[in-house]
């Protein structure tokens, strides 16, 4: 049986695009466009020495400077266009990890179309990092790298993946420190980003930089704002259930309570030279994030849910354990004695990067999971 081919006119322009177009009077230059291209003029600021010498120039004097390669575990020949912290921004963007980041937990598991994913919170700290780092003169690119990779560490279902890793990994799991130090390895980034990952939660030590420090305040600014609006539009809440306090200061909109509390951000900075915020906006704030905290990730249906997440992420890291030879990476490593140190970290490693269907999917398929069991469309933390 042979099917006919079937050529549209839009798939035929498509098609004559393929090479481009030469401009008559141009030798030696391709132009996406047949028409005129936009000119940018004589460009003298293109190679990373050129971009180095610039931030030297613009940035705060606290601001964090690049250097060639940077300081890396691995040293690396610096790269001749980008910035060390461009360079590691886009090994970020670049990563499995960060693309899985699209199929784990915000707060509700399976999200509807509209609801945040890991990714999409990601990409809106940095935003908000980046509105922030622009205006207070900090590195851009190490701010949006810090962003980008911050989450890279949570496992599947949220905040409740630390719970039911924590018993496998000394010291606990905290997806900021695994982040940190197992996800990110093979991406040899430079310190101060890896420093700024390992400790954007407010739980642990400041972060050296206050590229990394204003990263910490617009993770948490993006995901109160975010998490209650998606709340909202899932009928967990109402905006007439938010603090008195919170409304009077940043309203009821998520686009005036993020230019509130970026813009108190920013004010901090430029009268006191600190990335903070003051005491009445940091209060609102604070009671927002209560407010999620009551009414969204501690609601009697969010609890059940982490609770289903942890004995499912449990069982497979346990079974993983036993047959760490099933994990891909291991067994293309040439393989670990089951039971061993080896096997376990394997085995969670394994379990911690898995999305949240996949690890259902993989309960169900290897362990025996009745699917009704498993957890729905409902928000978890």
């Amino acid at each position: 049986m042979t099917s006919e081919r079937v050529v549209t006119e839009r798939s035929e322009r498509w098609a004559a695009t393929m090479e481009g177009h030469v401009a008559a009077a141009t030798t030696g230059i391709r132009f996406a466009h047949g028409d005129r291209s936009p000119a940018v003029g004589p460009v003298t600021a293109g190679g990373r020495d050129e971009r180095e010498a610039l931030e030297e120039a613009v940035l705060a004097p606290g601001a964090t400077r690049a250097g060639g390669a940077g300081r890396r575990a691995r040293p690396e020949e610096p790269d001749p266009r980008r910035t060390c912290f461009e360079r590691d921004r886009d090994r970020i963007l670049h990563s499995s990890a960060f693309r899985r980041l699209a199929g784990k937990t915000q707060v509700f598991i399976f999200p509807e179309d509209h609801q945040r994913t890991r990714l999409t919170h990601a990409l809106e700290v940095a935003q908000v990092a980046t509105a922030i780092a622009s205006a207070c003169h900090l590195n851009v690119a190490l701010t949006e790298a810090i962003a980008l990779g911050h989450d890279c560490g949570h496992g599947p279902g949220g905040h409740a993946s630390e719970d039911a890793l924590s018993p496998f990994v000394v010291g606990g799991y905290d997806h900021a420190v695994w982040g940190a130090d197992v996800v990110m390895t093979r991406l040899n980034l430079c310190h101060e980003t890896l420093d700024g990952i390992r400790n954007h939660s407010w739980s642990r030590p400041a972060p050296t930089t206050p590229e990394g420090e204003a990263v910490s305040w617009a993770d948490r600014i993006a995901y109160v704002c975010h998490d209650w609006e998606d709340a909202i539009s899932a009928g967990i809440v109402t905006p007439d259930m938010l603090p008195t306090a919170v409304v009077e200061r940043c309203g009821t909109t998520r686009s005036r309570q993020l230019g509130t509390f970026i813009g108190a951000v920013i004010d901090t900075a430029r009268t006191h030279g600190q990335i903070g915020m003051d005491e009445a906006t940091g209060e609102a704030l604070a009671q927002f994030r209560a407010a999620n905290y009551d009414c969204v990730y501690m609601r009697p249906a969010s609890v059940a849910q982490a609770l289903t997440v942890t004995r499912i992420l449990r069982a497979l890291v346990e079974f993983f354990a036993d047959r760490p030879n099933l994990i891909p990476e291991v067994r293309d490593e040439g393989g670990v004695a089951a039971g061993s140190d080896a096997a376990l970290h394997a085995a969670v490693t394994y379990v911690a990067g898995m999305t949240d269907r996949f690890a259902c999917e993989t309960a169900v398929g290897r362990l025996g999971w009745d699917p009704a069991d498993l957890p729905r469309s409902v928000g978890t933390t």
